[in-house]
């Protein structure tokens, strides 16, 4: 929880300053207040009517009364926020939770409490606080959503202090913030057999262990806390010391998501573009992966390569994916014009590599065919972004020959390909890059 305090009442030696302040503080209702003072005082000295000179004076120095008694409150308040949760998927809604702590030994009068927040989570939420006993506190709570991924920072928190009259009003904020994730929504995806799996550096960890064992042959000399019942008697009595087996490192299964970002690949606007589509089935696709115990780093065609949380044996899942899903939670579109830096930042090692693109043309192509020889098995979702530009409505019955072609040119290189037009489930297309000998698809795709 952010907290922060924050003295209302000004420092004495600053008292003028603090009197601008207060008079700048003043309200509508202050203001009407004043000026009416000011005016009858006037027409009091015009007319030579003292009664209405005290009506004036009167009137004029409740306001100024008003705004001297906020000045000099000095009640002392410590704000918190705390998110629930940090990470949101676009489109579902996020809690925030607000306490404001009485920590001086006077109650506070009424308070304002208001949290600034971007447009886009929603409008800026407002709270009233009774009065607030000392030492006591209060809790509110507002929710925010997003149908737009990024990250949006909450806060700071103002409070609002107004006199019982409603005369003057002064606000004062916190120096404490909090930044809300919004990420892209993620699938499930069905679990199939992907190529590379094979491949002696695309084991799974599952398979390495059944290969090795969960012992090494190597002994070790024994460290206080090892395990009594894994003593190598045979190597004990040969080294004449107290020997144990060494446990087994599994292996990791690696794999890269190699995620297509250029301007000119995608089309359409906003939730339902191409763009946010690729994000959401790289989000997706990763997490996957990461969960069936691949060492998974995203890529995308500038060359950025983000190694998540997975690519540390010590590192949970939950830590790999929430590195993934930060990452693609503020990636945008790339003014650059190929995949060479990608091609680049693929060093190779990759027991799978999962690509996700869009638009190709003759020499991206190329590229992208040439990227299959850096992996042991390789998958592409390549997105028909005609679909999503709409052309395909216009002429229903014209197939297209040059996406056709180059989904041929990318089979006969080594890639699985799956074809994505708008609007697909994810989920149903990841069935069609089953490797198994009962997945149809594969089939048919080995006799093109």
């Amino acid at each position: 929880m952010a907290a922060g305090e924050n003295p209302p009442g000004p420092a004495g030696a600053r008292a003028p300053h603090g009197l601008r302040s207060g008079l700048r503080g003043l309200t509508t209702r202050g203001r009407s207040f004043l000026a009416a003072g000011i005016t009858a005082a006037l027409c009091a000295y015009v007319f030579g009517q003292d009664a209405l000179l005290r009506v004036g004076v009167l009137l004029a120095a409740l306001p100024l009364a008003a705004a001297l008694l906020l000045l000099r409150t000095r009640y002392r308040v410590a704000g918190g926020r705390r998110l629930t949760p940090h990470r949101t998927p676009a489109g579902q809604e996020a809690r925030v939770h607000l306490r404001l702590d009485n920590v001086s030994r006077v109650p506070t009068g009424v308070l304002l409490l208001e949290d600034k927040v971007p447009y886009v989570l929603g409008p800026r939420p407002r709270f009233v606080l009774d009065r607030v006993e000392p030492h006591g506190y209060r809790e509110v709570s507002y929710r925010v959503r997003s149908d737009l991924r990024g990250r949006y920072p909450l806060g700071p928190l103002q409070l609002r202090l107004s006199d019982p009259f409603g005369m003057c009003e002064l606000t004062r904020s916190f120096n404490a913030s909090d930044l809300l994730t919004v990420v892209p929504q993620v699938q499930t995806l069905p679990p199939v057999k992907l190529p590379g799996e094979r491949a002696g550096h695309g084991d799974t960890s599952a398979r390495a262990l059944a290969l090795a064992g969960d012992d090494d042959v190597i002994p070790r000399e024994y460290r206080q806390g090892d395990d009594l019942r894994r003593v190598h008697w045979k190597s004990t009595a040969r080294y004449g010391e107290l020997m144990v087996r060494r446990e087994e490192q599994p292996l990791k299964a690696r794999a890269a998501v190699l995620l297509d970002t250029r301007h000119l690949a995608h089309r359409g606007t906003g939730p339902g573009s191409s763009f946010e589509w690729a994000v959401g089935a790289a989000a997706s696709v990763g997490l996957h992966l990461i969960e069936r115990g691949y060492r998974t780093r995203l890529i995308t065609d500038t060359g950025r390569s983000v190694p998540t949380a997975g690519s540390s044996v010590t590192a949970t899942a939950a830590e790999a994916g929430g590195l993934l899903l930060d990452e693609l939670a503020v990636v945008d579109h790339s003014d650059g014009g190929g995949l060479a830096r990608a091609e680049e930042a693929l060093r190779g090692g990759e027991g799978l590599l999962v690509a996700v693109v869009g638009a190709l043309d003759d020499e991206q192509l190329d590229r992208l065919a040439r990227l299959r020889r850096r992996a042991a098995g390789a998958v592409v979702l390549l997105l028909d972004t005609t679909t999503w530009a709409g052309l395909r409505h216009v002429l229903p019955n014209t197939p297209d020959a040059v996406f056709a072609e180059q989904q041929k040119l990318l089979r006969r290189a080594g890639w699985t390909v799956v074809p994505v037009p708008a609007g697909a489930s994810l989920p149903e297309l990841w069935r069609s890059a089953d490797r198994t000998d009962e997945a149809g698809p594969y089939r048919d795709e080995v006799r093109a």
